[in-house]
C-alpha cells in the first residue's frame, strides 16, 4: 500500500477528525480510509488514533507522526515542484477555496480550462462561505469578494466586483417596480446574512441614500437569494457575476438601475509571496488574464 497516500489520508482525518469526511474529500469509500489508517499504523507500530463512536482524536505516538506526515507531503510537493522547472510541464495539487456563488457562475468553468493547459495538475476547489485558516487548511490560493481583504494576505486584485438589486417580472408586476431607494421599504427584499442584512447603501451621483430594508428572507449565500428571487421571493442583492445570465435572458429585472451599490473588489489571496510555487503563478496569471475583460459585465 501507498505510504505517502497513507500519509495523506491520515493528515487529513486528523484535521477533519472524521474518517467520513476525510472519505468524501478524498474520493474513496470509508473502509478504504480505515485500512490506509490500519497500514499506516501497523507500519510504525503504534495508534495513531482514538476512534470513540462521537470523536476521533490523537494519541501521542498520533501527534508525533502528524507532524512528520506534513514535512514528508511538504517535501513531495517541493519535489514536484522541483521536477517540473526542469522539464517545464507543472504537476502536483493545488488547494484553492472561493465562495459557493463564484465557484458556481465562473471558478469551476475556469478551472476546467486551466487544468485542460497542465493535464498534469490537480486542483481541489473547497466552496464555502467561512473564513478558513490558509495555513492550517494547506490552501494555496483563495478567491475573495472584499472591499477590505485581510492585511496579513497577500493580495492580488482579479476584477471589481459590483452589485445590483434585482427582483422577477412576476413579482414586479405584483408588488410594483421601485422608483427611488426608499421605497425598498415598502418590499419584499431579500437580504445576505454577512453583508447589509438591515441596511442597502445605494449612490446617485453625489447623492446617498441608505435604506432600512425589512428582511423577511436571509442567506449567508447568494445563489440561495438568487433562487428565491427568481421565484419571485422579493429584491434581492446580487454581484453582478450571478445576476448578468439573468438580467440578459429577462428572468430578473434591475431595480432603482440608476443607483449604483457600493463596489468591492475579487481578490486572489495567498499567505506569502515567498517560495510561491509555478502552479500557483499560473493560476494566478491565468485568473488575472480570464477576468481582465470582466465577462460578467452589464451593458450600459
Amino acid at each position: 500500500m501507498d505510504r505517502l497516500t497513507a500519509m495523506q489520508v491520515f493528515v487529513e482525518v486528523a484535521q477533519s477528525g472524521s474518517f467520513s469526511a476525510t472519505a468524501d474529500k478524498m474520493d474513496m469509500s470509508r473502509a478504504m480510509v480505515t485500512r490506509y489508517v490500519g497500514e499506516l499504523e501497523q507500519w510504525l507500530g503504534a495508534r495513531l488514533l482514538q476512534r470513540t463512536t462521537r470523536s476521533v482524536s490523537l494519541t501521542d505516538a498520533g501527534e508525533s507522526c502528524l507532524s512528520r506526515s506534513q514535512q514528508m507531503l511538504a517535501l513531495m510537493e517541493n519535489v514536484e515542484e522541483e521536477t517540473s522547472r526542469h522539464d517545464g510541464a507543472l504537476r502536483g495539487q493545488l488547494r484553492v477555496t472561493c465562495s459557493m456563488s463564484f465557484a458556481y457562475a465562473e471558478m469551476a468553468a475556469a478551472i476546467a480550462d486551466f487544468l485542460a493547459l497542465y493535464p498534469q495538475l490537480k486542483i481541489d476547489l473547497n466552496a464555502s462561505e467561512g473564513a478558513l485558516n490558509l495555513v492550517e487548511a494547506r490552501i494555496d490560493l483563495a478567491i475573495r469578494i472584499s472591499a477590505e481583504p485581510d492585511p496579513a494576505l497577500i493580495g492580488r486584485v482579479l476584477a471589481p466586483c459590483a452589485s445590483v438589486l434585482v427582483a422577477s417580472p412576476d413579482y414586479l408586476a405584483k408588488h410594483g417596480t421601485p422608483q427611488l431607494p426608499a421605497d425598498l421599504q415598502a418590499h419584499r427584499c431579500l437580504s445576505y446574512a454577512n453583508f447589509g442584512k438591515s441596511v442597502w447603501k445605494l449612490q446617485r451621483g453625489e447623492e446617498h441614500a441608505e435604506v432600512h430594508v425589512g428582511s423577511h428572507f436571509s442567506a449567508n449565500e447568494a445563489t440561495a437569494l438568487m433562487r428565491a428571487a427568481l421565484a419571485g421571493g422579493g429584491v434581492a442583492m446580487q454581484p453582478t457575476y450571478l445576476a448578468s445570465p439573468h438580467l440578459h435572458d429577462g428572468s430578473l429585472q434591475q431595480v432603482l438601475p440608476q443607483w449604483q451599490l457600493p463596489m468591492m473588489s475579487i481578490y486572489a489571496l495567498y499567505p506569502s509571496r515567498k517560495h510561491l510555487s509555478p502552479a500557483v503563478r499560473a493560476l494566478l496569471d491565468f485568473l488575472v488574464e480570464r477576468f481582465a475583460s470582466e465577462p460578467w459585465k452589464l451593458q450600459s
